[in-house]
């Protein structure tokens, strides 16, 4: 069976497992490194011998009906799947600044907020600071404006597909300190990738940055999609069709660098989670980087 969204923990860090009913792993051990995972021989064989792609007749239907999937998805699941992220501060230290600088207000654009769970805990911790906060799913919009830290006068959530709809619509241009993409790239399709950074890029301000952190290539999630579910080259289709891309390094600086930004960092987060009791090892692999849009303006 394929891999579910059910399944799918990549977004979570020590101490910080989904409500998705899992079993309790001990705490993973992490590293931060320039290198990623190297397979084992039945691994490579694996990866090698699935080379079968879903039709291109599928393909076609999961990119016009993705809306709809990641809207099914917050239907079923409504704000009870992932839990807060309490550690970007944690990971990033550009999101502590109005903390130690109450002058400072920070200009905050979530491209991919889902139900909330990354903002709600900057909102609560942080009073100084303003958020901007799209997604894909017009569901998971309104679950962010029904929750009670939510107003206008601190963050405005509209509904967005960030490869189509100008951001420049709901955001003034160059106003934004810091974007986050936090496990949001990796559901858009390779092919549009480059415009919804292009995009991202026109409300930054010279000298902001995105704050990135999704799927690297042979993560656990990767390795257990079955035959039948690969879309492209480390591209896959989940069981509920939403998609889901596993990075490179290179290719994610790549893709930046094509809409005018500077590498910062760009480094694999390596996570083994150890189940003792039922006897599994859960290699995890993130890319966790930072970009840059260079001080002086180039374009719009």
């Amino acid at each position: 069976m394929a891999l579910s969204k059910q399944d799918d923990t990549a977004n979570v860090l020590p101490g910080e497992e989904p409500k998705d009913g899992l079993p309790c792993l001990t705490p993973p051990v992490q590293s931060k490194t320039s290198t990623g995972r190297t397979l084992n021989e039945k691994e490579m064989e694996k990866l090698t011998g699935d080379q079968t792609l879903v039709s291109d007749f599928k393909q076609m239907k999961l990119e016009k009906e993705a809306q709809k999937n990641w809207d099914l998805f917050y239907k079923r699941n409504t704000t009870n799947f992932f839990k807060d992220r309490h550690w970007t501060t944690r990971e990033f230290e550009e999101l502590k600044v109005c903390l130690e600088c109450e002058a400072q207000k920070l200009v905050l654009l979530e491209a991919g907020c889902g139900v909330g769970n990354c903002i709600f805990p900057l909102l609560e911790e942080d009073l100084n600071i303003f958020v901007y906060a799209c997604d894909f799913s017009p569901r998971a919009v309104e679950f962010v404006k029904q929750h009670s830290l939510y107003c206008s006068e601190r963050c405005s959530a509209f509904q967005c597909d960030l490869t189509k709809d100008d951001l420049r619509d709901n955001i003034p241009v160059g106003c934004v300190d810091v974007a986050t993409l936090i496990f949001v790239l990796s559901a858009i399709h390779p092919d549009k990738m480059q415009q919804a950074l292009d995009n991202i890029y026109r409300v930054l301000k010279p000298g902001g940055v995105i704050l990135f952190r999704d799927y690297g290539l042979y993560d656990h999630a990767m390795m257990r999609f079955k035959a039948g579910n690969k879309l492209g080259e480390n591209f896959y289709v989940r069981q509920d069709g939403t998609r889901s891309y596993f990075f490179s390094k290179e290719l994610l600086a790549d893709l930046f660098r094509g809409a005018g930004f500077e590498s910062v960092t760009n480094e694999y987060v390596l996570r083994e989670t150890v189940n003792k009791k039922e006897g599994l090892c859960v290699p995890r692999v993130f890319l966790q980087s930072k970009f840059r849009r260079p001080d002086q303006l180039q374009g719009s």
